[in-house]
């Protein structure tokens, strides 16, 4: 059984992790930390989970316990994990890291993007980015997972297919992004009350979002090349979900796309390429550690137009970590994960 520890277990992607843990046959929560709600019982703040974590309770950060892990979670916000994960590695403990901590490759780069200096860039080199679907077998040997952004997951796979196989135009990639309002957090906040939010659609941070830099330097590793992308992203009245409409000009139109996404992602568990003309929607993946991909080319013309959803919360968070913990403990990557989206 590997014992889990988890830093900041009260925001959305903190429960939805315990959700999907409490599902896990090999995986066995001991120690959950908050220090706002210290000595609360897990099942008192998130009554969904009373009958599994029964006897758990919040607590404050100790290094000591969380040292004891097998693995740490940090379902936190940026800056934290930068302070405890170097003790956690040397104590021999893995990291599995859910915020933008240690995404970015380039410490000065993230401080640009994050208001502060990188706490910790000595780790950077030992950090994976954890997109299974690209760096498997690097997830197999970390000491450190770099879980990625919601935004950038349904991005990337949407476009790896293209700029793997050298068919869209790298300098002009456009990503029209719309995520539900959990994706904002839990904390309290004008623009995600319902209602501002609600019968509403809007643009935000279109001179430059968070995720930019990440999507941008997983693009350029597909792409082997710079690349230039736009990246629109879009608050919409759902709580669960990206949908991101995808850009790209390909060079060759001759090659079969839907042929090409397929074999692409033939061998991934959790990447549904959808059948020529589909519409996939963000409700078939609500709950599920699943991206579901279809590809379109209007008018048989040169221009691309890749669809991509998921739930934000699991392939977009807290299930694409639980992915990360199977095949880095040598586990079916399936493992926990294999449950079906909620309909209605």
């Amino acid at each position: 059984m590997i014992k889990v520890g988890i830093v900041g277990g009260t925001g959305y992607t903190g429960v939805e992790l315990l959700r999907l843990l409490a599902q896990h046959p090999q995986a066995e929560v001991a120690v959950i930390t908050s220090r706002s709600e210290a000595g609360v019982a897990v099942a008192d703040m998130y009554p969904n989970l009373r009958g599994h974590y029964d006897g758990l309770a919040f607590s404050v950060p100790d290094s000591k316990a969380l040292a004891a892990c097998d693995v740490v979670f940090f379902a936190t916000p940026h800056g934290v994990a930068h302070a405890l994960a170097g003790e956690l590695l040397a104590a021999g403990t893995k990291v599995i890291d859910l915020s933008a901590d240690f995404r970015l490759q380039d410490a000065v780069e993230w401080g640009k993007w994050y208001g502060q200096p990188h706490g910790a860039p000595e780790l950077l080199k030992d950090a994976v980015y954890g997109l299974p679907e690209v760096n498997r077998e690097k997830i197999r040997q970390a000491r450190l997972i770099a879980v990625p952004g919601c935004y950038p997951t349904a991005t990337q796979l949407g476009f790896l297919p293209l700029l793997e196989a050298g068919l869209a135009d790298p300098s002009r990639l456009i990503a029209d992004c719309k995520s539900g309002v959990s994706g904002a957090g839990r904390g309290a906040a004008v623009g995600s009350l319902f209602c501002e939010a609600g019968e509403s659609m809007k643009a935000y941070a279109v001179k430059g979002h968070r995720h930019l830099p990440e999507i941008s330097q997983g693009l350029r590793l597909a792409a082997g090349k710079d690349i230039g992308l736009t990246f629109v992203p879009h608050l919409t009245p759902m709580i669960r979900g990206i949908h991101a409409t995808l850009y790209a000009n390909v060079v060759d139109t001759s090659v079969d796309l839907q042929a090409l996404f397929e074999k692409r992602y033939a061998n991934e568990p959790f990447v549904d390429v959808m059948p020529a003309g589909s519409h996939p929607e963000t409700r078939s993946v609500r709950g599920a550690n699943v991206c579901r991909i279809a590809v379109h080319r209007p008018q048989g013309g040169d221009l691309v137009v890749v669809l991509s959803v998921i739930d934000n919360l699991v392939k977009g968070a807290s299930g694409q970590a639980v992915q990360n913990l199977n095949i880095l403990f040598g586990l079916d990557e399936r493992m926990g994960l294999s449950h079906a989206g909620l309909l209605p």
